[in-house]
């Protein structure tokens, strides 16, 4: 569900290795910061929803791009793995990579991580009625050139849909990989669920304790082009410890099932419940 040269729910993902001067002291203002558990694209939070068992989904961002400061940053590819290996389980695995452009610098593998999601009261995002609950937890990875330690993430997640739209309320907690306390509070607003194009607003608020804070807001689209398949674009203004961050992001999300698993997916379990990603 959770980041980040703030490019992270929170959006604490790592630069890596950043230039000196200015880039390096912005990127390690950044680098406080842990990445939080998978969201789903284009946002940092995520949904009450999973992926149907023995069903693969691929989160793929091949365009991206960030700035802080005097600091630009291409992120991408960044690639979330999810898998249904059981009734309302999921195993997530993610990683992205950033490579500094202006200064230029040395390219990082950050953001990594490994989690389980299970939907805890299955509901209007399982074609039920009533909230979806869901619960998300795991490691967070060392990364290359990146945060060299291992933390901890667990996320409480909460789905309602109306005519109008639907919401999601995400609060998660951290260890960060420098074992720093983290809190992360987020609500997604999306367009309604039958839109074949729908506008989504993300807000998030993460602080890291001893070390920062950053407030967040993400305005953008999802394109639903079928059942398996959506595309997604999206800006993000961000304050983090005073400095201003402008982000881009384009991504894809596609699902399949299994070899032999002839099961049809499930409608509304998965992506007509969300977009592109976390």
């Amino acid at each position: 569900m959770d980041p980040e040269p703030d490019q992270t729910r929170g959006l604490h993902r790592s630069l890596g290795r950043l230039s000196l001067g200015t880039g390096s002291a912005i990127a390690a203002v950044l680098c406080l910061y842990a990445q939080p558990a998978s969201a789903y694209r284009p946002f940092d939070g995520t949904d009450a929803a999973v992926a149907d068992l023995n069903e693969v989904e691929i989160e793929l961002q091949p365009f991206g791009g960030q700035r802080t400061g005097s600091q630009t940053t291409a992120i991408a590819p960044e690639v979330v793995y999810n898998y249904g290996f059981a009734e309302r389980w999921e195993a997530v695995v993610q990683s992205q990579m950033m490579t500094p452009i202006t200064p230029g610098g040395e390219a990082s593998i950050a953001a990594d991580g490994v989690f389980l999601k299970h939907v805890i009261v299955p509901g209007v995002l399982q074609g039920q009625s009533g909230i979806s609950v869901a619960t998300e937890f795991g490691a967070l990875l060392p990364g290359v050139n990146a945060d060299p330690g291992v933390g901890f993430s667990w996320a409480g997640i909460v789905s309602q849909r109306w005519d109008w739209g639907t919401a999601h309320f995400n609060v998660e907690t951290n260890l960060t990989r420098d074992h720093q306390a983290e809190v992360f509070l987020d609500v997604i607003l999306e367009g309604p669920s039958t839109w074949t194009v729908r506008p989504v607003f993300e807000t998030f608020y993460d602080k890291v304790w001893t070390q920062g804070e950053s407030r967040s807001v993400l305005l953008g689209a999802i394109w639903q082009v079928n059942h398996d398949l959506a595309l997604d674009a999206a800006y993000r203004y961000a304050i983090m410890d005073g400095h201003p961050v402008n982000e881009i992001r384009a991504g894809i999300t596609f699902a399949f099932k299994e070899d032999g698993d002839t099961t049809p997916m499930k409608p509304g379990a998965t992506f007509g419940n969300w977009g592109l990603s976390r």
